[in-house]
C-alpha cells in the first residue's frame, strides 16, 4: 500500500472498529454461525444432507458424521459401486435428478456426458493456449466467463436451458483445467508441451489422469481413487461456501457462467477448495523437520508450534482438522484414509501414509485438550496425499475440487429456481454515528 493510503487507513482504524459485544447484542451470526456453532439455516432441500450433530432438548448434540445423496448415504453409493467404472458419473445422475439410473438410462446418460468433453471451436488455441497464467484457479474463473461469449442464449436462466449449460460446464471443465495447467508448464516452467484430445470412451475420473499426463496411461486402482475423491467432493449440502456463493449470485438472475466463476473465487481459499493444498504442504513441511519416522514428542512439539503460529505458514490453523458440521467424524475422510492406504501400500509410501496418520490422531487429541471440544480431521486432510500419490501437480489440488462441486452448484443452483426463487437479501445492522456534513474549508 502505498504511504499516503497506508495512513488514511490508519487514520480510519477509530471509525470502522466494531465493538464485538454488538454482534450479541443485535444478534448478529458471525459467519452465519449460532453460538453453539451449528449453521444459521438458510434453505431448504432434497439434494444433500450433512450429519454432524442431533439436537436434544434445544442442546446440541455431537454425533458421528454421515452423508447422504437424496438419502442415500454415500458409504452405501461407494460400497455397492467399488470397483467400477463411472462412479462419479451415476453420482451426479442421482443429485441432479433424484433417483439412481437402472441401465439403459446409465448408459444414455455415460455418452451425453462424454458427447460434451469438446470445448468451443478454437477456444483451447486463442483462449487457453494464447493467454497462459500462473494461477489454474484464476485462470479458470476467465475461462468460464469467456464460454459466455460461445453460448447462443448466454441469458437464459430457464431451469431447462441451466441444466444443458451446466451439464456443458460439468463436462468441460476439468479439460479447460488441465489444458490451462499444460500451457501455464510450458510458458512458465519450460516443459514440453502436449496436448491430448479428448476421449469420449473414458470417464471423467479416466480422462482427467489421461489428459495430464504425457503416455496417457493410469493404473485401475489410480482411476478408482480418482473417481472416488470425485464422488466425495460432488456436494456437501446447501451452506457450504461455494454452493451458498452460486445460489446468491444466481438469485439476482444473472448467466449461469457468472455464477460459476463467483463459486470458483469462493472454492479457491484455503479455508475451503485451497485446504487440501495446504494441508499436504504443511505435512511436507512436517516431514522436512523430523522425518519419517518421527516420536510422538516431535509431533507434538510441531503441532504446538503450528498453533503457536511458529510453523508452516504462521496463521495459527491446523489444515484439514476441523470442520464447520462434523464433530466426531467426517464420513469423507473416513473412506479417503482407507483407499490412501491402500494406494500408499502401492506407491511404496506407506511411511508418509503413518505420518498422516499419526499427525493427525495426535492433533485431534491435542486440539480436545487445548480447547475442551471434539474436532476430526476432515477430507481435506487426505485429498492432497491422494493426489499427490498420483501425480497430479499441487496447484491442480483445488481443480479437482472444482470440477466435483460444479455438480453440487448446478443441483442447488436449479433446486432454488424452482422452489425459492427469491433475490438473497439478508440485512445488516447499522452501529455507527449519524453526522452532519461539515464543509471542506471547516474539517479539521
Amino acid at each position: 500500500m502505498k504511504k499516503d493510503l497506508n495512513h488514511f487507513f490508519k487514520q480510519s482504524l477509530e471509525y470502522n472498529y466494531i465493538d464485538n459485544a454488538l454482534y450479541s447484542k443485535y444478534s448478529v451470526k458471525k459467519g452465519l454461525r449460532n453460538e453453539d456453532k451449528t449453521g444459521v439455516l438458510v434453505s431448504l432441500t432434497k439434494i444433500a444432507d450433512v450429519v454432524g450433530y442431533k439436537k436434544e432438548n434445544n442442546v446440541k448434540v455431537d454425533i458421528p458424521g454421515e452423508l447422504y445423496y437424496r438419502g442415500y448415504n454415500v458409504k452405501d453409493i461407494l460400497k455397492h459401486t467399488a470397483g467400477k467404472r463411472y462412479m462419479f458419473e451415476e453420482t451426479i445422475f442421482l443429485l441432479l435428478f433424484g433417483y439412481l439410473p437402472n441401465q439403459k438410462e446409465f448408459e444414455v446418460f455415460k455418452k451425453e456426458i462424454a458427447s460434451r468433453y469438446d470445448l468451443p471451436v478454437r477456444f483451447l488455441e486463442t483462449k487457453i493456449l494464447a493467454l497462459p497464467q500462473l494461477n489454474i484457479m484464476n485462470k479458470l474463473q476467465q475461462e468460464v466467463l469467456m464460454l459466455y461469449g460461445y453460448d447462443d442464449d448466454p441469458d437464459n436462466i430457464s431451469v431447462d436451458a441451466t441444466l444443458d449449460k451446466g451439464l456443458n460446464l460439468i463436462a468441460q471443465i476439468p479439460f479447460i483445467a488441465l489444458y490451462a495447467y499444460r500451457s501455464k508448464a510450458h510458458y512458465y516452467n519450460n516443459e514440453s508441451l502436449f496436448i491430448h484430445p479428448v476421449n469420449p470412451d473414458l470417464s471423467i475420473a479416466e480422462s482427467i489422469l489421461y489428459t495430464l499426463r504425457d503416455h496417457k496411461t493410469f493404473t485401475e486402482k489410480e482411476a478408482e481413487v480418482l473417481d472416488l475423491c470425485l464422488v466425495l467432493h460432488a456436494d456437501h449440502g446447501g451452506g457450504n461456501n461455494s454452493t451458498f456463493t452460486n445460489v446468491v449470485i444466481s438469485s439476482t438472475g444473472t448467466d449461469i457462467y457468472s455464477a460459476y466463476a463467483g463459486s470458483i473465487g469462493s472454492l479457491k481459499g484455503p479455508r475451503h477448495g485451497g485446504a487440501n493444498l495446504a494441508a499436504k504442504r504443511m505435512i511436507s513441511d512436517v516431514i522436512s523437520e523430523v522425518g519419517l519416522h518421527p516420536t510422538d514428542d516431535q509431533l507434538n512439539h510441531i503441532i504446538d508450534r503450528i498453533l503457536n503460529k511458529d510453523f508452516y505458514d504462521h496463521s495459527g490453523l491446523i489444515y484439514g482438522i476441523g470442520h464447520a458440521v462434523y464433530t466426531l467424524s467426517d464420513p469423507r475422510e473416513e473412506i479417503l484414509e482407507a483407499k490412501a492406504k491402500e494406494l500408499a501400500i502401492e506407491k511404496d509410501r506407506l511411511d508418509e501414509f503413518e505420518v498422516y496418520h499419526r499427525f493427525k490422531n495426535l492433533a485431534v487429541k491435542k486440539m480436545h485438550e487445548l480447547k475442551g471440544i471434539h474436532v476430526c480431521a476432515n477430507v481435506d486432510f487426505y485429498s492432497g496425499f491422494v493426489y499427490n500419490m498420483l501425480c497430479i501437480p499441487d496447484e491442480l489440488f483445488p481443480v479437482l475440487f472444482v470440477s466435483a462441486r460444479s455438480v453440487g452448484w448446478l443441483a442447488h443452483n436449479i433446486e432454488n429456481k424452482l422452489y425459492c426463487d427469491r433475490i438473497i437479501r439478508p440485512a445488516g445492522k447499522y452501529v455507527g454515528e449519524l453526522n452532519d456534513y461539515v464543509e471542506m474549508e471547516d474539517r479539521k
